[in-house]
């Protein structure tokens, strides 16, 4: 095994001392999914010294079509995606630590982990999770690597604190909110095209060559043979709250968090948004017919049927999910749906 790094190693911007600073490195991967099981793995085959990796759900059949570390076994067996990605790359590579969580991304867990990592990877499909996470890398200074893909569009942006805009400033510039893989759907080249600009950008940052990250925002979508670099430095904006001359950290703020409650006496779980969201339902209830859920509806509210659970949503963002008082699957199902 001594020669595993070798041809890594024999590539100019990595070398012997790359290779040495990589394995002294702690990456957090927040996801994994479809994003985060290829990041992780190539990562963990690049030789990363800790990878922690921190996921609420778990292997689905669906999921096989993109996540690669996955088998038929582990949907049967209905592991947690955080475990049985652990069990894999420890197959892998079992030199590198490998810490993973089964649980929720919050606010108050990144901030504590957030304290001891190099590097924070976005493998979510969560825009709530990724403003915190955009909070936590502006307060304790950690790089991190935006990424997002659906149907066969795809985009990514390298985020250095104090140097480039975040991504609470590029939300004045680019509209990062849209459809999710369960409306949109997704084919696989367009996750491993992300993938290979955020792991590209993480072993760039882990070796520390920061004049080549990539400062431009990338984004692609491979069906309709586009692909666009678009230079970022004008987006940074000093009254920006997360990284701007007086930082607050919003999106750290609890009453910024989506709210979650059992309705009493029923077997309910309410979800009201962060903030205030004007949906359509009309686009809304043909995604998900064309998806084969079963909708009705009338101009103030649409009623999805899903299995054992129904998910109604009204204009504002709101929803209520029957069938469940498990927060957490709630809060899972209503960002699967809505983003």
């Amino acid at each position: 095994m001594n020669d595993r790094y070798s041809r890594q190693i024999l590539f100019p911007g990595i070398g012997q001392d790359g290779q040495e600073k990589i394995r002294r490195k702690h990456v957090l991967m927040v996801g994994a999914g479809a994003l985060g099981s290829g990041n992780a793995e190539i990562l963990v085959r690049a030789g990363v010294g800790k990878l922690t990796i921190i996921d609420r759900d778990y292997v689905e059949s669906s999921n096989l079509q993109r996540q690669q570390l996955y088998t038929e076994e582990d949907v049967a067996a209905k592991l947690p995606k955080a475990a049985a990605a652990e069990k894999r790359l420890k197959a892998v590579n079992s030199d590198v630590e490998i810490v993973s969580v089964i649980g929720e991304a919050t606010a108050e867990w990144l901030e504590e982990t957030a304290r001891e990592v190099d590097l924070i990877i976005d493998a979510t499909d969560n825009f709530e999770i990724r403003m915190i996470i955009n909070d936590i890398s502006q307060k304790y200074k950690v790089p991190w690597i935006y990424g997002a893909c659906v149907g066969s569009f795809g985009m990514s942006f390298s985020i250095l604190p104090g140097e480039t805009p975040c991504l609470n400033c590029l939300l004045r510039t680019i509209p990062l909110q849209g459809m999710t893989c369960d409306t949109g759907g997704i084919i696989s080249p367009a996750v491993q095209m992300v993938i290979a600009h955020q792991t590209a950008e993480a072993l760039k940052i882990l070796v520390e060559d920061w004049a080549a990250v990539r400062s431009s925002f990338v984004s692609f979508d491979l069906w309709r043979n586009q692909y666009t670099s678009m230079k970022m430095s004008k987006a940074k904006f000093a009254g920006c709250l997360s990284c701007g001359e007086s930082p607050t950290y919003p999106y750290l703020d609890q009453e910024n968090t989506t709210k979650t409650t059992v309705l009493c006496g029923r077997d309910t779980v309410q979800i009201r948004p962060a903030s205030q969201r004007e949906l359509s339902l009309e686009k809304l209830a043909d995604q998900l017919r064309s998806l084969g859920y079963t909708v009705k509806g009338n101009p103030y509210l649409l009623s999805v049927e899903m299995g054992e659970e129904r998910m109604v949503v009204f204009k504002d963002g709101r929803a209520l999910i029957h069938g469940t008082k498990d927060l957490m699957h709630a809060k899972s199902i209503y960002q699967r749906i809505l983003g």
